[in-house]
């Protein structure tokens, strides 16, 4: 069974627990989600907090151990009011107009139906209740008007929605569920509207995969950015400077240089020039591209005496520029530009998070144009890049790749059929020959073409939608880009438009969290630490400092009067690579005594063999 459909079935319990314990309340709506559901409430005057998540979910479990039947019925949208008026249920009674109106999220006309599910539970010959067991073959609402609910005992529950659910709540195991906290939300997301009361909920197959899940969540705690950026200082938030925009401390910018570094070194080698663009430009330019219109409110906008002005929201546009301002052949194609640049958009202040959504975002931007006939060889190039960075960082062992296409309705998408068709046989051809996990997903396209989407796995379990490879049919377009082909005409050229880490800022947030604040020793910002047992070391400690830094080695060190079991304590409080610890016996051998802070490991080395040693680590990035 879909766990979508234990997800979906657990909700409607957990309302129908809510209604038992808090008569009152009032339903809403809810999703699933990653990894459970949600379900929005209206308590009126009563407090609801986290303390009353136990009760709920203790009364769930009942519900479960009931074994109540999951009923269906549909009904046309005036029945529809007329049971949620019975019920006095407003919310769902208003998702029935928008639904009827056909103005509900902006989707097109689903079904003329309404969706209801009854909880039944059954007497002990096995029969429903006979009003119960009438109303739902006749679909007489009429005499649903007239159902005394205090006498129907065994019609447990109602709600509005769309299902599917199990057939019997005996289909569920109580223990594969917890309720995990309390927040709040805007009814159909409007500011305007109603404050909602949103419980959250984890649901998975079996209390295995709760458990593992569990456990999993506490992983990353420990491992949140958030917690111990300060403590081993990698980037500054200044509300000063303003929140979303944040400074990178000297460590942190170890970090991003490295990522951006390798970044640059696996895609020099495909011939990828780099460019360079300014951070503002006039409104007319995102205008053409679209992106004024698309962005609207989120852009920073600068008016300067006559002129409009705008801080890019991405670099795209201005990539158009460099190309246009040049004349290519079909011989020259394709032209591949990188700029690592930073662009600008005004997240929502509730919406920022330290590193996870930024104002400021760095993308690692490469736009490449190129001949219908060369985007499977280009995405194949471009897949190979990607599967090697992600193996270096140990991300390949489980991860797949989502094939964004088009559905049915065409008249949605840009550029003809046999173009798109071209674009699509091409992303899925280079996704065989390079043997990636893909799923061919529908609705996923962007207007303007299809894409890949990478979906990788952290250390602990946890998904995250990095790289991506979109085919662009749009910005030529709008732009008038040509090049002139072997028969003297001029061409549109297609953008490819990839990013590895998406941007530098979600890349190292994700990197942070994956290696658990233990970097490999190539992206680490602080590789060896020096500390000398007393102050009589300390001038081979020096040499030894020397000869690493000479080496290209990130060395720091502790002259300090503090003991030593401090000295080595501060260290590995910094996450630091490798602890050299010298007193009198390495100083005569000219060895080191080293810690390592990720095996804890710690062992006698000739001071030559570590230096080589830690540079092929750093030169190779060993894992």
């Amino acid at each position: 069974m879909e766990i979508a459909i234990k997800r979906h079935s657990l909700a409607h319990i957990m309302a129908q627990a809510v209604k038992q314990n808090f008569p009152e309340a009032k339903i809403a709506t809810w999703p699933d989600t990653d990894d459970g559901f949600y379900y929005d409430f209206d308590f009126w005057d009563v407090e609801f907090s986290d303390k009353d998540l136990k009760n709920i979910e203790k009364t769930m479990k009942k519900i479960i151990t009931q074994n109540q039947d999951f009923k269906s019925i549909e009904v046309n949208f005036n029945d529809a009011r007329v049971i949620l008026d019975k019920m006095w249920e407003w919310f769902k009674k208003e998702l029935v107009d928008k639904i009827e109106s056909w103005d509900f999220k902006n989707t097109e006309k689903l079904s003329d139906k309404i969706s209801f599910y009854f909880n039944i539970s059954k007497w002990k010959s096995g029969e429903y209740y006979e009003g119960v067991q009438e109303f739902l073959k006749t679909n007489n609402f009429e005499r649903f008007e007239e159902l005394d609910w205090d006498q129907i005992k065994n019609l447990k529950f109602i709600d509005m929605c769309t299902g599917p659910h199990v057939s019997n709540t005996k289909e569920l195991d109580p223990n594969s569920f917890k309720l995990a906290r309390v927040a709040w939300a805007y009814w159909l997301g409007d500011a305007k509207n109603k404050q909602l009361t949103r419980i959250y909920a984890y649901a998975f197959e079996n209390q295995e995969q709760l458990d593992k899940h569990l456990h999993m969540l506490e992983e990353a705690k420990k491992r949140d950015h958030r917690i111990l950026w300060a403590k081993l200082k990698l980037f500054t938030i200044s509300e000063l400077i303003w929140p979303g925009l944040p400074l990178m401390q000297p460590a942190g910018m170890v970090i991003r240089q490295e990522i951006e570094n390798y970044l640059w070194e696996l895609h020099s080698k495909k011939w990828y020039q780099r460019v360079w663009s300014p951070h503002i430009a006039k409104e007319a330019l995102y205008q053409t591209s679209w992106h004024a219109a698309k962005f609207g409110d989120e852009l920073f906008r600068v008016q300067w005496k006559e002129d409009k002005f705008i801080m890019k929201p991405m670099n795209c546009p201005h990539h158009m520029q460099i190309f246009a301002d040049n004349q290519f052949s079909y011989r020259d194609m394709p032209v591949r530009y990188f700029e690592p640049a930073t662009v600008y958009r005004d997240e929502k202040s509730g919406q920022l998070g330290w590193l996870t959504r930024v104002r400021a975002i760095t993308q690692d931007d490469w736009h490449l144009f190129c001949r219908v006939d060369q985007i499977k060889e280009e995405v194949k190039s471009i897949t190979d890049i990607i599967k090697e960075f992600y193996t270096t960082l140990g991300m390949t062992d489980d991860y797949w790749v989502s094939l964004s296409v088009r559905w049915e309705d065409k008249s949605k998408y840009l550029w003809n059929d046999d173009v798109w068709q071209k674009a699509e046989d091409a992303l899925e051809s280079a996704s065989k020959e390079n043997n990636l996990p893909y799923k061919r997903v529908e609705w996923e396209a962007a207007f303007y073409g299809p894409k890949l989407d990478f979906m990788f796995k952290d250390a602990i379990g946890r998904e995250w939608q990095l790289a991506t490879i979109q085919c662009d049919f749009n910005l030529p377009e709008r732009f008038d880009l040509s090049f002139t082909n072997a028969n003297n005409e001029n061409e549109r050229p297609v953008v490819i438009h990839r990013a590895i880490s998406w941007s530098l800022e979600r890349g190292m947030w994700v990197f942070i969290e994956h290696f658990a604040w233990v970097f490999p020793t190539w992206m680490s910002p602080r590789q060896v630490k020096i500390i000398p047992v007393a102050e009589k070391f300390d001038d081979y400690a020096k040499n030894v400092e020397k000869m690493l830094f000479e080496a290209w080695v990130r060395v720091s060190w502790d002259y300090s009067s503090d003991w030593l079991n401090k000295k080595v304590r501060n260290a590995e409080k910094m996450h630091i690579n490798y602890i050299l610890v010298v007193w009198e016996q390495e100083e005569s051998e000219w060895t080191v005594s080293v810690r390592n802070y990720k095996t804890k490991e710690q062992t006698s080395e000739n001071l030559e063999s570590f230096k080589e040693r830690v540079v092929n680590e750093i030169k190779n990035r060993i894992l």
